[in-house]
């Protein structure tokens, strides 16, 4: 079974690069260009994964992180957080509204679907 993946970010080339990298890892992946749009396509969808930026217009990432860990339906939803954010504490606080991993861009295709596996894959940490 192919993962479902919501990629949310508000660069229109990273959500087509990673578009184009879960496509080819064989996941199926559902784009969002912010957090609010985020939550919207997450009401028609159930992910399997979710990676989010956290710098975005109308709802950044640890907004978008702490909605969704509200909900009930996704509350354990492996949640790994694309940004360009390197510092301690930023990851922190990402760790504390619920947010699974954190990979920093530019980003490696093959390290993310491997990523991706680990924390949502079959045995993965769901």
């Amino acid at each position: 079974m192919s993962l479902r993946v919501l990629a949310v970010d508000d660069s229109r080339t990273i959500r087509d690069m990673l578009k184009l990298a879960l496509t080819q890892a064989g996941f199926v992946p559902s784009l969002a260009e912010d957090g609010l749009h985020g939550l919207e396509v997450l009401g028609e969808m159930a992910p399997d994964a979710i990676i989010t930026d956290i710098n975005m217009p109308r709802m950044d990432g640890f907004g978008f992180i702490e909605a969704v860990r509200r909900l009930d339906g996704h509350r354990a939803t492996p949640i790994l957080v694309l940004t360009t954010e390197s510092a301690p504490e930023m990851k922190a606080r990402a760790r504390s509204a619920g947010a699974t991993g954190w990979i920093v861009k530019p980003f490696d295709p093959v390290k993310l679907v491997r990523a991706l596996n680990m924390v949502a894959g079959p045995g993965g940490a769901q």
